[in-house]
Formats: C-alpha cells, structure tokens, sequence
C-alpha cells in the first residue's frame, strides 16, 4: 500500500480527481467529512444512546456521542503526530500538497463516527438483533437467505452498520454523507465479509465490516484506496494503515474514561482505582499537584488526562516503529497489543467488567433491551413482509404507519426487506426504543 492513494479525497460520483494541492485550505475536504458527520441526524441520535451505563439517571455519565468526540480528539491528536513523521519519511506527499494536519483531519472524522452504526442499549443491542435471527422468531428466515447474508444478521456488526450509514444512497442522495474514501477507508477497522468467520487470529479478522447489502460500495473504496487483498474470494482486505489510529484512539478512551465513570459513580472504590491508574503515570506524575486536589473527581481527572497522554505517546511510537509491516499488511494486533503498559490496561479492563460492565443496573437494562429489541423486528418484519406478500392486516398498516418511508422502499428480496428493519431499528436512541415498544404493546397511547 502507498500513502498517496490511502490519502485518497475522492467522494462517491466523482468523475474527476480531487487533487490535494487544490484544496481549499480554509476548509479541506477531510474537514468537510467531520463536519458532514456533526451535522447528521444518525450522530446525533448519540446523544442518547448507552456508552457505559444505560439510560443513566445522572447527568456525569457518557453517552455515545460524548465517548465519540473524545474519542475524535485523542485520533486528532495521534493523527497529527504520526502525519508530522511520515511527511518527513515521505516528502513526496509534501510536494501533493499534504501536511500533518490532514492525517489528523482523516483520524479526527473517521474516529468521531466509530460507533454511529451501534444500536439501542450498548453492545447487547447487537447481541439482541442477533439473537432475534439465530434463536428467535427470525430464525425461521435462515432457508431463504445465502449464507452470508444470514450471518449478517446472526453476527449483527455495528461497524459494518456504520458503514451502511455512512454510504447507504436512498432516493435523490446517492453515497450517503459522501465522505472522503480515505477517512472510508480509516473507519474500516475490519475490512471483510461476515464468512467465513474469524478465519485467523489477524487483527482484521475479529469481526466485520460490511453487510452484502454494501458489498459494491465496500469494494469501490478499497479498490480505490488500493486497500491490500487477504482473500480476494472472501473480499477479505487488510486494514488501512490509519484505521490501527482510530482503533487506538478508541482503546484509549474507553479503557480509561469507562474506568473513570466508574469512580465516579461509586462502582469502584476510588483508593482501589487509584492503585491501577497510578501505574499507568508514575513516570510523569506530579506528587505534589495530585495531593493537591481536595475533591475526588478533580483527582481521577488528573490521572485521566496523564494515562491518555502517556498511551498516546505509546501509540505513536508504535505505528512509526512498525508503519512497513502496517503497510504491507503483517501487523497483526492492535497498537495497544504491543504496548509496554499492556498488563496494566488489561488489569484497568478486568475490573471494568467485573464492577462496572456487571453491575445491577447495567445487566438489569440490558436485559430489558434484549425484550424490546426483539419485539420492534419481530412488529415491524411481519408488516413488512405481510405487506409484500399481499397478506397485509390493519395493524401490519398501523405499524408501518410508525416507521419512516424511507426504511418501507419496495424490495423483492427478503434480505433488504429484513436490512430495511434492522437499520430503522439500529437508529433509534435508547429512549425512542422505549417509546415505541410501549407504543407497540399498547402500555402508552
């Protein structure tokens, strides 16, 4: 792979090259996908959609879209710094016309949309629509979907929905928000089909990234960014070299910022916590401004800025170090895979789980998520598919009444009957989640 077609500013349509020396350089195109991004109505629905703890009745907690804009400023920040190097090693992307600035404009705006295709109720939401298909009454669908479009539904991926979201076309907008194919490419952090599932212990091979639905979009950006094939049989790719930032850029904050709510609600015990995270800083801790600090919020914040400093500079060292095997595609582990403060993460992570991501009344919402999920596909594919089949009753009629048109389009095929529902779902908020279910089961008029 060659940095000058990963730094790709095509859009979806274009017929011409979009050259970076010609770019206006108050507002560049990559500035462009971050603010497309900002002011689309799938981010916003963020604001109330679960980071840690749902439906949280405190004001402190993070929702999605505040763990996605920190998340876009710590990408900023290691974008930047990695851009600064690579110009040096690469001077020919100088005289394109590019600067530091731009690698950090790709990670800030690919890193701000990571979650934007994640469901109601955290990552249970997932697990849900997939339990729907696999185990509940959408499983009676399996026969009459190809293997990987099954899976699609089995294996529900909020990364492969966030790259429906960002590329889906409907009617009189073709190419979704039209971003940059290389903040496109940035965002893939797993540039594969659904199957075959988890074929090697590669990074890319986690999860996945696109549903079949987008498969021609999908491979219109790799081919054009010349992303490098794994499997071409599989449209298996490795990953564009920045999308290792935005990855980073994600551990970083959940991994600390997580912790830190969980301090502050009172989930762990803040002497308990301290211990961990005083590992992460004691080479740059200030002793004497840290016992300073009279109210424990203002100490856990300290200690949270230094951590995410310090894996920043973590992280930055180590694409630099490895930016030959990144680019030929043989690094096979996240950034902070190889980190030197790998232990001390994953002990900051085990108590996230068992404290945090265990507790009463995270599992308690979790599980009511689960029922209402269920219930919204099992509504709204019924109506949908009654309606094709010309088997349509008045509450089939009613319901579709509630979802918006543009999820309702004629579709002879099932699979993009039964997308359809699973993206008009996937969009809700929490909240409205709730509010439709009540609707739907007739507990709210």
């Amino acid at each position: 792979m060659n940095w000058e077609q990963l730094l790709s500013l095509k859009r979806f349509g274009d017929t011409q090259k979009r050259p970076r020396i010609a770019q206006d350089e108050t507002r560049l195109g990559f500035d462009v996908d971050f603010d497309r991004i900002i002011f689309s109505s799938a981010f916003r629905s963020l604001q109330d959609k679960t980071q840690v703890i749902p439906l949280s009745e405190t004001d402190f907690v993070h929702t999605r879209l505040t763990h996605s804009l920190e998340v876009s400023v710590v990408g900023r920040t290691l974008g930047r710094r990695v851009g600064k190097v690579l110009l040096e090693r690469h001077p020919n992307l100088v005289n394109l016309g590019y600067t530091f600035n731009d690698f950090g404009a790709i990670v800030a705006a690919a890193s701000v949309t990571h979650d934007i295709g994640n469901p109601p109720f955290g990552h249970s939401g997932e697990k849900a629509i997939g339990e729907y298909f696999k185990t509940g009454n959408g499983a009676k669908y399996k026969d009459q979907l190809s293997a990987k479009e099954y899976q699609d539904l089995i294996d529900f991926e909020g990364n492969a929905n966030g790259f429906k979201i960002l590329t889906e076309s409907r009617e009189g907008i073709s190419g979704g928000l039209r971003l940059s194919y290389a903040t496109l490419g940035a965002f893939l952090k797993y540039p594969k089909e659904s199957l075959p599932k988890k074929p090697t212990s590669h990074i890319v091979d986690k999860k996945y990234g696109f549903f079949q639905s987008e498969k021609n979009e999908f491979l219109d950006v790799v081919q054009e960014l010349g992303m490098k094939p794994k499997s071409l049989e599989n449209n298996s790719f490795y990953r564009h070299p920045l999308a290792y930032l935005v990855e980073a850029a994600d551990d970083i904050c959940y991994t600390i910022i997580d912790f830190e709510d969980g301090i502050n609600l009172g989930l762990i015990d803040e002497d308990y916590a301290l211990e961990y995270m005083i590992k992460l800083v004691k080479d740059t801790i200030d002793s004497k401004k840290y016992h300073s600090l009279q109210h424990k919020k203002d100490r856990v914040s300290y200690l949270r800025a230094l951590a995410i400093g310090v894996l920043i500079n973590e992280a930055v060292a180590i694409f630099l170090a490895n930016e030959e095997a990144i680019l030929s595609g043989s690094f096979e582990k996240s950034l902070l895979d190889k980190c030197k403060y790998e232990a001390q993460i994953n002990d900051i992570i085990k108590i996230s789980i068992d404290k945090i991501y265990k507790s009463n009344e995270v599992v308690e919402k979790e599980v009511a998520g689960y029922k209402i999920i269920a219930d919204l596909l099992n509504v709204f594919v019924n109506a949908l598919n009654n309606k094709f089949d010309g088997n349509q009753s008045n509450f089939d009629k009613l319901v579709l009444n509630l979802m918006p048109k543009e999820y309702q389009l004629e579709s002879e095929c099932l699979y993009g009957r039964i997308m359809q529902v699973c993206s008009y779902v996937s969009r809700m908020s929490d909240s409205y989640a709730i509010r439709m279910h009540k609707k739907l089961t007739g507990n709210i008029i």
